[in-house]
């Protein structure tokens, strides 16, 4: 109850404060390249229930649908604007409202595609008994994930083998000991991350 509290109020004030940013954003992405300003996309929730999560577009539109992987920062489908919105992890800021409607949480297992989640095993499945998050302790170990799987052969393939099994792992040990210490923790550990 406290975690939902904190997430409604980190959320409803980060809007409030970031509304410049927001719309600066916005114009940005309008300007810059053609389409949807958010991008939308169906995700695995909370009891593994799907949900549609938003973000800002950072690719060209006709171009997200190739592959669920992005390789690298300078992945050809992103586009100038996006490069930078995904460094700073802009993109993910439209999923405060996913926090508000309560889909998400802060602090919670990054929501993964379908695809993915039907590979969990039983044991995996056990972290989509609290509902995903914008960060995790996941995002914060991976968080140059991209450059990570441009240097492989078949990045899909090593995503799944190598990265995703540490992820589930990582994020069952949140999903077991899920309190507002770990929560904040997890908070502060992501805003050194991005602004390192």
């Amino acid at each position: 109850m406290l975690i939902r509290f904190f997430d409604v109020l980190i959320s409803f004030i980060l809007l409030v404060l970031l509304s410049p940013v927001l719309f600066c954003i916005f114009l940005v992405i309008k300007i810059s390249s053609k389409g949807p300003v958010i991008f939308k996309q169906k995700r695995v929730g909370k009891n593994n229930s799907d949900f549609t999560l938003y973000k800002f577009r950072t690719m060209y539109i006709n171009t997200q649908n190739r592959s669920a992987i992005t390789i690298g920062n300078r992945d050809s489908r992103i586009t100038p604007a996006g490069y930078y919105l995904r460094k700073y992890k802009l993109d993910e800021l439209p999923q405060l409202f996913n926090v508000l409607l309560n889909d998400m949480s802060i602090v919670g297992p990054r929501p993964e595609l379908r695809k993915y989640v039907d590979m969990y095993t039983p044991e995996q499945r056990k972290v989509l008994a609290v509902k995903p998050g914008i960060t995790d302790y996941a995002s914060i170990k991976f968080r140059h994930e991209n450059e990570l799987l441009a240097g492989q052969s078949d990045p899909e393939r090593y995503y799944i083998e190598e990265i995703m099994p540490v992820k589930i792992q990582l994020n069952g040990l949140y999903a077991s000991k899920r309190n507002l210490r770990a929560y904040f923790i997890i908070i502060f550990n992501t805003l050194i991350s991005v602004f390192k």
